[in-house]
């Protein structure tokens, strides 16, 4: 497509592994010592109403575009991450929640709360184009894309929907007896995995079919809703809001590996593999940061202090840039996105 950056070179997988250890390696050293993990870098204002509720957000990383959801007034916002302007505010999303972007057909699953029903917005023309009903509360989704599908968390209707993006169809609606939680696709497992909070398991569905594979209890993990994973690794990050606690799970073994501790609010969880960081945003004030030393060993770096109200966020892959929208300051309403680089030198002495 024309304008795009092509310069960004795909890495062998032993360059590509030898690049992750050493800056690993010199994240774990910077975050030991006195410091932040992340560094603010940029603040983009917002065009939408001051002092309402923001939701997920995800990338375009073709075009280079943050999405961001702003539930309150039912705003998708589309923003060039290379320049921090808003390209669009594109309304007719009442009570978005949750969203996906495909890039084969650059359009935009938004989960529509105030409507119940799943939109789909095209980046051509930037308008939702079509809607369609499903079960209560649409939340977190998740693409898994050699099946072409889109799947969506109806938290309330303790169900997944299953959407079709060649048809624009829901094409099987998977039902649980627990509220659904985040789902997310395992791409070298080739399985979507979603949360049952209720009853504190993660299920296991197979894309192919749409049928439901097999459900884990997720060991030490109280109501399990925000979830990210690591596909290399076959690793699932899961916030444990019951009892504020960050687990990671083996998606293989179907066993909890480790539990750290993290703030009140924890909402959404992002992976940046090139870094090997999780983040997790807390409405409480914070992003809680954890280090992958390794599949098998991690550590909380940093309960990194932010504006309340911030619980979510999103990692661009290639700048490994953090993106947090903020929908108050010291109390005050503002609509503004947070832009962090992480800290990789220690800091330099005053």
């Amino acid at each position: 497509m024309a304008g795009h950056d092509h310069s960004r070179v795909a890495l062998s997988d032993t360059a590509m592994s030898t690049v992750r250890r050493s800056l690993v390696a010199i994240l774990v050293l910077a975050a030991s010592l006195p410091g932040q993990t992340l560094k603010q870098i940029a603040t983009i204002d917002l065009p939408g109403p001051k002092g309402q509720r923001f939701d997920y957000l995800t990338t375009d990383d073709e075009d280079q575009f943050l999405l961001s959801a702003h539930l309150g007034p039912g705003i998708l916002y589309v923003i060039d991450m290379k320049t921090n302007k808003v390209v669009k505010a594109i309304p007719g999303v009442p009570g978005i929640t949750g969203l996906e972007f495909v890039p084969e057909t650059r359009k935009v699953y938004t989960s529509d709360w105030g409507e119940e029903k799943i939109g789909i917005v095209d980046l051509h023309s930037m308008a939702v184009v079509k809607r369609l009903a499903t079960a209560a509360k649409p939340n977190g989704s998740t693409y898994a894309a050699p099946f072409h599908k889109v799947y969506v968390s109806n938290t309330l209707g303790k169900a997944v929907a299953v959407v079709d993006v060649d048809k624009d169809e829901i094409v099987k609606t998977i039902e649980f007896p627990s509220e659904t939680g985040m789902p997310q696709y395992d791409s070298s497992a080739r399985k979507v995995y979603v949360n049952l909070r209720n009853t504190n398991e993660i299920a296991e569905i197979n894309p192919a079919t749409d049928t439901l594979l097999g459900k884990y209890p997720v060991d030490g993990c109280q109501f399990n809703h925000g979830m990210a994973v690591d596909s290399e690794h076959h690793r699932a990050f899961i916030l444990c809001s019951g009892n504020r606690t960050f687990t990671v799970f083996g998606l293989d073994t179907h066993k909890s590996i480790a539990h750290l501790p993290m703030p009140a609010g924890a909402d959404v969880v992002k992976f940046d593999p090139g870094l090997g960081r999780i983040y997790v945003a807390c409405s409480s004030g914070f992003i809680s940061v954890f280090q992958a030393q390794d599949a098998d060993h991690y550590r909380k770096l940093e309960d990194f202090a932010v504006e309340k109200m911030v619980h979510s966020l999103a990692v661009d892959s290639a700048t490994h840039r953090v993106y947090a929208p903020e929908q108050q300051e010291h109390g005050q309403p503002v609509a503004r996105m947070m832009v962090y680089e992480p800290v990789t030198a220690a800091p330099s002495n005053p």
